[in-house]
C-alpha cells in the first residue's frame, strides 16, 4: 500500500477504529463485567442494535443534516430525528420481543428459578433514547463541523483566486502604463540624438525582460528592482536638460530579499511625471534604505503649480494600482505618506515597507 492510497484511506480507517471503541465501550464492555453466562441472542440484539446505531449516524450526517438542517428547514430536521430515534426504539423492542429476551435475561441472572417481575418499558426505552440521540446528535455536531471547514476553504480558495487575478489585472495595467511612457520619451529622443536613442533602446530592452521575466513570479530579489528603477532613471535622464537635477541612493550594504516586481517604479515615475520642468531648476531625490528587515524609499521632487500631484488622482494608472497592491501584498506590513507641502517647495512619497 502505496503512501497517497494510505492518507484516502485515513477517513475511513478513523471511522472504523471510532465505532469500534464506542460500541465496545457502550454495547459490550458492561455485559462483560456481569459475572453470569448471556444468551447468545442477547449478543446478536446487541450487534443489531450496534447497526441501528452506525445506520442512524450516517443517515443523520450524510442525509438528514445537508438536505434539511443545512437547507433552514430545522422543524422538519427536528421532526426526522425524532421519527429515526423512534424507529430504532420500535425496532430493537420488537426484536427483543422476537427473541423473549427478557425472559432469558432473567434467567441467565436467576437460574434457581424465581417470579420475574414486569419489564420497566420506561426506563429501557430511556437508555436506549439517550444512546440513540447521542449517536445523532453526534453525527450533527462533525456534519456542522465539516461543513464549516470546507465553507471556509472554499472562501479562502476563492479569496487566493480573486487576490491573485486582481493583481494580475494591475501588474498587467502597470507595465503598458510604463512602457507607453517610456516609448514616448525614445520616440522624442530619436529625433535629437541617434546614439542615445539607440541605448535607450537597449536599455529600454533589458528592461523589458525584467517585466517579462521577473513579473511573471510573485517576487524579485530587491537587487534586481533596484537595478530596474536604476536603469528606469538613466533612461530618463537621456531626455532631460540640465535643469533637473536626479540623485539615487542605494542601500549600502544591500541585503538581498524577496520583494514584489514592479513595486517602486510608480512613486519614482510619478516623480518624474510631475516633478521635472524645461523651464525652471527643478530635482529629484531617491533614496532607499535598509535596516534589517525593513525597506524604506522615500522620493522628493520639486512642485510646480500647474502640474497635479495628486497620489491617487493625477498620478496615472501606476500609483492608485501600487497602493492597492501593497494592500493586498503587505497588508498592515506597510506605511505610505504624502507630504504636498515639505519643505523647499517639495512633494514627498515615504514608504516603510516590512519585507518578512
Amino acid at each position: 500500500m502505496n503512501l497517497l492510497t494510505l492518507r484516502r484511506n485515513v477517513p475511513v480507517l478513523i471511522h472504523v477504529l471510532a465505532w469500534g471503541l464506542l460500541g465496545f465501550a457502550l454495547l459490550v464492555y458492561q455485559p462483560l463485567n456481569w459475572d453470569v453466562t448471556l444468551p447468545t441472542l442477547f449478543w446478536i440484539k446487541q450487534g443489531i442494535y450496534f447497526a441501528l446505531l452506525v445506520g442512524a449516524y450516517y443517515f443523520n450526517a450524510l442525509v438528514l443534516v445537508p438536505r434539511l438542517l443545512f437547507r433552514d428547514q430545522t422543524g422538519l430536521y427536528i421532526a426526522s430525528i425524532v421519527g429515526t430515534a423512534a424507529m430504532v426504539l420500535i425496532l430493537l423492542f420488537n426484536i427483543d420481543t422476537w427473541f423473549d429476551l427478557p425472559e432469558k435475561m432473567f434467567r441467565a441472572f436467576h437460574p434457581e428459578g424465581g417470579v420475574r417481575k414486569p419489564r420497566n418499558i420506561w426506563g429501557w426505552s430511556q437508555s436506549v433514547l439517550v444512546t440513540t440521540f447521542l449517536m445523532l446528535g453526534i453525527g450533527t455536531s462533525i456534519a456542522s463541523v465539516q461543513k464549516w471547514q470546507e465553507d471556509a476553504r472554499l472562501r479562502l480558495d476563492l479569496e487566493q483566486a480573486r487576490v491573485s487575478s486582481e493583481l494580475s489585472f494591475l501588474k498587467a495595467q502597470i507595465n503598458p502604463h510604463f512602457f507607453f511612457n517610456t516609448l514616448n520619451n525614445i520616440y522624442a529622443l530619436t529625433l535629437i540624438d541617434g546614439e542615445a536613442s539607440r541605448e535607450a533602446l537597449h536599455r529600454l530592452s533589458r528592461m523589458m525582460r525584467y517585466v517579462l521575466y521577473e513579473t511573471g513570479n510573485n517576487t524579485t530579489m530587491l537587487s534586481k528592482e533596484i537595478d530596474f528603477v536604476q536603469d528606469y532613471i538613466q533612461l530618463m535622464q537621456l531626455r532631460l536638460t540640465d535643469k533637473v537635477t536626479v540623485t539615487l541612493e542605494q542601500p549600502k550594504p544591500l541585503r538581498d530579499v524577496p520583494v514584489a516586481p514592479m513595486l517602486l517604479l510608480p512613486f519614482v515615475e510619478n516623480a518624474f511625471k510631475h516633478g521635472v520642468s524645461a523651464m525652471l531648476p527643478s530635482r529629484i531625490v531617491i533614496s532607499i534604505h535598509q535596516e534589517g528587515s525593513q525597506l524604506e524609499m522615500e522620493v522628493r521632487n520639486t512642485i510646480f503649480p500647474e502640474k497635479n500631484q495628486s497620489l491617487e488622482v493625477g498620478s496615472g494608472i501606476g500609483l492608485t494600482n501600487t497602493r492597492r497592491r501593497l494592500d493586498l501584498l503587505y497588508p498592515e506590513r506597510y506605511e505610505l505618506s504624502v507630504k504636498e507641502d515639505a519643505p523647499a517647495n517639495e512633494y514627498l512619497v515615504h514608504l516603510n515597507l516590512q519585507l518578512s
